[in-house]
């Protein structure tokens, strides 16, 4: 009964719609951007800075932020790694600073110059906390006596 209904009432409301429709003045489109407030580079630094700064830090929201720096199309500045670094010290995580910076050379692969003006800029960092590069390490090559 209820599908009857439904048929009948069909091109009677369709008509209705149309003939409203029709009549009703040209309306200009209107594109809804964000209204959230673009972040300048420097702001962005800063932000990023101050996050691994804070002393209360702890390993879930060191690697949260690592993740959700290294999603961003970018290499980080030095200073946002420098703070990363030393966020690691203070965790005594020394695995997470050779991770950062496998994927600091990760994100610069297609531009040679990048990884090494990192490794210059933070090098002083990197001998201050006592951090080997994984170059250093040898974790860059593969190991012959474990490939079968």
């Amino acid at each position: 009964m209820f599908r009857q209904i439904v048929l009948r009432l069909n091109p009677v409301c369709r008509s209705v719609l149309q003939a409203q429709y029709l009549n009703r003045p040209a309306v200009a489109s209107v594109r809804l951007f964000s209204s959230k407030v673009q972040e300048t580079d420097e702001q962005f630094d800063a932000r990023w800075e101050a996050y691994f700064n804070r002393p209360e830090i702890d390993d879930w929201e060191l690697r949260r932020g690592l993740n959700e720096l290294h999603g961003h199309d970018l290499v980080p500045e030095p200073k946002i790694l420098i703070a990363a670094f030393k966020a690691c010290r203070r965790l005594n995580d020394t695995a997470m600073a050779i991770r950062i910076l496998e994927a600091v050379k990760d994100k610069s692969r297609g531009h040679k110059n990048i990884y090494p003006y990192i490794l210059q800029e933070v090098r002083p960092t990197l001998d201050e906390l006592g951090i080997q590069t994984p170059e250093e390490l040898g974790l860059d090559q593969p190991q012959q006596d474990k490939i079968y």
